[in-house]
């Protein structure tokens, strides 16, 4: 009976645990707006073309390269410092004040005080909470 209250953590693996119940999630949903909504989305050509034509193309193409660098750099950068989270610390306060500074209308000492502040404490923060208040490992 007392082995049905154990739980066996296996640490090497068990940041992966929920990326991968989100992605399977994201996933089935995905799949059940295209199929609800299929007649819309193969008839949106002409909605995507005029998104495209009008959109901030260096915001957003910006914001997908400091995502992807994000994500390649945070599991090696991790592997430095195994189990501590600090991969995740290291590349979360660039990306971060990275994507502050690419959303900014004004780029000028007093509004980049506040985005590097915020830039430093909120990936600080979330470190600090996820080690050591839930006790989960960050890559």
């Amino acid at each position: 009976m007392a082995e049905l209250l154990q739980v066996t953590v296996d640490f090497d693996r068990s940041h992966l645990i929920f990326p991968t119940l989100i992605g399977v999630i994201l996933m089935l949903l995905g799949l059940a707006i295209a199929l609800t909504h299929r007649r819309a989305i193969a008839g949106s050509g002409g909605m995507w073309s005029r998104a495209f034509a009008h959109m901030d193309k260096a915001r957003f193409f910006g914001t997908l390269a400091l995502t992807v660098i994000y994500f390649l750099l945070m599991v090696p950068v991790g592997n430095i410092w195994p189990n501590t989270g600090l991969g995740f610390l290291i590349c979360s306060i660039p990306f971060v004040a990275l994507t502050s500074i690419l959303y900014m209308h004004e780029r000028n000492g007093r509004s980049l005080i506040p985005a590097m502040i915020v830039a430093v404490v909120a990936p600080t923060l979330v470190w600090w909470l996820f080690t050591y208040v839930f006790a989960l490992t960050l890559p």
